[in-house]
């Protein structure tokens, strides 16, 4: 079997990628499988492994060979799943690899933004605490989560981990349902705008979807408290980036840590690029996922889906 790995900049050079070859004659390719480079990379190819590659028609049409596509990742939306479905091409994803790793990042960015970590690690290394008359320094006030109502966009995986963990903290959380088939029952379910109103925290952790995409709007960012905090690990385009920007700088919500954006990498002409001040607005590249033993299970749940594919089992298939 012949077998393409792609993008393999994007999960990581330090993972073994090496434990693919027992399955086939493997070509590796740190960078996109696209429009231009699919005739040549996917002659032949049975099996394609990738992460951010977006696969359309041409690049479909241009791999009449290919039976399985295996996503680096939960979220397929770079597939046109369609498409697949009319090449009888599988798609499969790889589901809760993640999910320590993006609710510990999530806590990450918030305990930033909380207690204003960039101003008092500045505020020592300048020198300024050595030479100050007394012991500490609460220039920038900060308040605990405990007693906190913690909202949650989102609650599959992910959501539940960070649930449980606000809950550790002391706060009372309560979630919305984007797409109204939540099965939880061990935490309140609320409207939208009940979540928006009563939220000191929102954290989103939600797929990208007709009923999600710039959930976060204009509308959203005035029903929320101005003490609010945003979390975004979801999917950028769940959040209008001006209208957050907007929301930001006229004071609507105190503050906004992301993870993900719209488009990625970055807009070189992004309007959150005008907010400097890290208090208000803490922005990491698409990291939450990538904890090294995050990686290193994503790596081998793609294995052990393209060894259930060989051997007649399909597992993970999500078209």
């Amino acid at each position: 079997m012949k077998i393409v790995v792609a993008d393999v900049d994007s999960v990581g050079s330090d993972m073994d990628y090496s434990i693919y070859d027992e399955l086939g004659e493997v070509s590796y390719y740190g960078d996109k499988i696209t429009d231009e480079n699919a005739k040549e990379r996917l002659k032949g190819a049975e099996v394609l492994l990738i992460n951010k590659s977006a696969i359309t028609e041409k690049v479909l049409n241009d791999a009449p060979d290919l039976k399985l596509i295996c996503e680096f990742a939960t979220g397929f939306d770079n597939a046109n799943i369609e498409a697949c479905k009319r090449h009888g091409v599988k798609v499969a994803n790889v589901v809760n690899y993640s999910t320590a790793s993006v609710a510990q990042h999530t806590f990450a960015l918030l305990f930033y933004l909380m207690e204003n970590s960039r101003h008092y690690d500045e505020f020592v290394k300048s020198g300024r605490y050595a030479n100050q008359p007394h012991f500490c320094c609460l220039d920038i006030p900060f308040e605990e989560l405990d007693g906190k109502v913690y909202g949650i966009v989102g609650m599959g995986n992910i959501g539940r981990k960070v649930a449980q963990i606000a809950t550790a903290f002391g706060a009372k959380v309560i979630f919305y349902s984007a797409s109204g088939n939540s099965t939880c029952t061990e935490y309140e379910r609320v409207s939208f705008d009940e979540l928006l109103s009563r939220s000191d925290v929102i954290s989103l952790h939600c797929p990208l979807s007709d009923k999600t995409r710039e959930l976060f709007n204009k509308g959203a960012f005035a029903k929320m408290k101005k003490n609010a905090i945003l979390i975004n690990v979801a999917r950028g385009a769940v959040v209008n980036e001006a209208d957050l920007c907007e929301a930001l700088e006229n004071g609507e919500i105190k503050a906004a840590g992301l993870d993900v954006l719209n488009p990625e990498p970055m807009a070189k002409d992004s309007p959150l690029l005008k907010i400097q001040d890290s208090g208000k607005l803490f922005i990491t590249p698409h990291m939450a996922w990538g904890s090294t033993e995050s990686r290193r299970r994503c790596l081998e749940e793609v294995k052990r889906n393209i060894q259930a594919f060989m051997a007649g089992a399909p597992r993970n298939i999500v078209n």
